[in-house]
């Protein structure tokens, strides 16, 4: 009997240094740089939202102001759904020496910081829509690069940590944007302040957010056909990161309905003596509560290493405070809502993030395929108006408003269980 000699193992295929799964701890130093570069996006983009549009559409036009302010907005959300993934997609076919990143997160800035002094001096209403739109594009070019830069760079045991810091910077970048747009005297300066503060949180992530080079001779050959097929993922091929795209998306949803109409909510069916101070308050009560949770919640699914029960706990969370206002509409009990669903949200965007950086499809799409996730947080924005309005109207008031988001959100935290590859 010939005794055989043991095989040696055959050696796997070599993967390009730019597409290897990350090991290694990030640094303080790059960690503060996502934060702020979120903290600046953000406030590029609530700032105008908030209470510059509107300021500027009055301007032009007081008697239609409504109109021109939601053309604005229509638009610059419609470039949102495109730039993200585009510019994501880009991305991942860049071959800089800074990396594939850095030069679109630069490029992203740039272009956000001179559209928005466009606006600055738009003279009438068509240079203010183009203006819109063009900082949706630079914002969101940057703004894919940053978010494809932490699956790139953080290990899976650290990115809840780090999905909560940046759902930190996002939040405080809503509320820099209010604050900015407030100081400043007029929507002329208010923009020229987000512009300045935009491009300088942008520099830090320039220094420090070099990525791994992609080689020339390991990007994919380009054809248009391939390029745009490569947007849609196939739920059934993937099906985890089609159900932690509908999580993601039903969530979102849900929040943005409860949020829509607080205004007129609190007005109407609270009657709050000024509900323009009442929501500035739970404005603030919901922030200081998401910071909280998303720097509690996403290092502790780190530690447990579980996203799953933490997802599905924080969708439960944001449906029990549309469930409170629907039941009592009184002030007490909308603060005590504001309070739930900052805690229920704050660790959603900590931990949810982390969960979709462990389902995406491959590593050499990964600024694409988190430019799709993307979708699943902005697109609720124009669809949230397409079911409130009527449901307000014909489907029986805020409490059927309410109720729904409810609904909505306790879909998400069913179909996060469908997920297979995460625990």
């Amino acid at each position: 009997m010939t005794v055989q000699e043991p095989r040696e193992p055959v050696p796997a295929l070599a993967v390009p240094a730019a597409f290897q799964e990350p090991v290694a701890k990030v640094r303080p130093g790059w960690v503060t740089a996502v934060v702020l570069t979120n903290l600046g996006i953000n406030a590029a983009f609530f700032g105008p939202l908030q209470v510059l549009l509107a300021q500027q559409s009055q301007t032009f036009d007081a008697v239609n102001k409504e109109a021109v302010l939601a053309l604005a907005t229509g638009f610059g959300a419609a470039v949102s759904l495109v730039a993200n993934p585009i510019f994501g997609a880009l991305s991942d076919r860049t071959t800089s020496r800074f990396g594939r990143r850095v030069p679109w997160a630069l490029a992203g800035g740039i272009l956000g910081f001179a559209a928005l002094l466009l606006l600055s001096g738009a003279p009438n209403i068509a240079v203010m829509v183009i203006g819109w739109c063009l900082v949706q594009a630079g914002c969101n070019g940057a703004y894919a690069a940053v978010t494809a830069s932490i699956p790139d760079r953080v290990p899976r045991r650290q990115r809840g940590q780090i999905g909560g810091l940046a759902a930190i910077g996002q939040t405080l970048g809503i509320v820099m944007g209010a604050v900015l747009a407030n100081v400043a005297g007029g929507f002329a300066a208010g923009y020229i302040y987000c512009a300045l503060f935009l491009l300088a949180s942008i520099i830090p992530f320039v220094i420090a957010g070099r990525d791994t080079p992609l080689d020339k001779k390991d990007r994919p050959a380009f054809a248009w056909s391939t390029f745009l097929k490569g947007f849609w993922i196939s739920p059934a091929k993937h099906p985890d990161f089609g159900w932690a795209w509908l999580t993601r998306f039903l969530v979102n949803l849900g929040n943005n309905i409860f949020t829509l109409y607080l205004f007129f909510f609190l007005q109407d069916a609270v009657g709050h003596p000024n509900p323009a101070a009442g929501v500035l308050l739970l404005t603030g009560i919901y922030a200081a509560m998401v910071v909280l949770m998303a720097l509690l919640g996403g290092p502790l699914s780190d530690r447990v290493g579980q996203r799953k029960p933490f997802v599905i706990a924080s969708s439960v969370t944001i449906a029990t405070a549309s469930i409170i206002v629907a039941v009592t509409p009184a002030w007490p009990a909308v603060i005590a809502a504001a309070m739930v669903l900052g805690a229920g949200f704050g660790m959603f965007l900590a931990v949810d993030f982390a969960l979709l950086t462990e389902v995406l499809p491959s590593a050499a799409d990964r600024g694409k395929d988190m430019g799709v996730i993307n979708i699943a947080a902005s697109s609720p924005q124009v669809i949230a108006p397409l079911i409130a309005a009527p449901t307000v109207l014909y489907l029986g008031g805020y409490t059927s408003l309410f109720a729904l988001s409810a609904v909505i959100g306790l879909l998400g935290a069913v179909f996060v269980v469908k997920i297979k590859g995460v625990r």
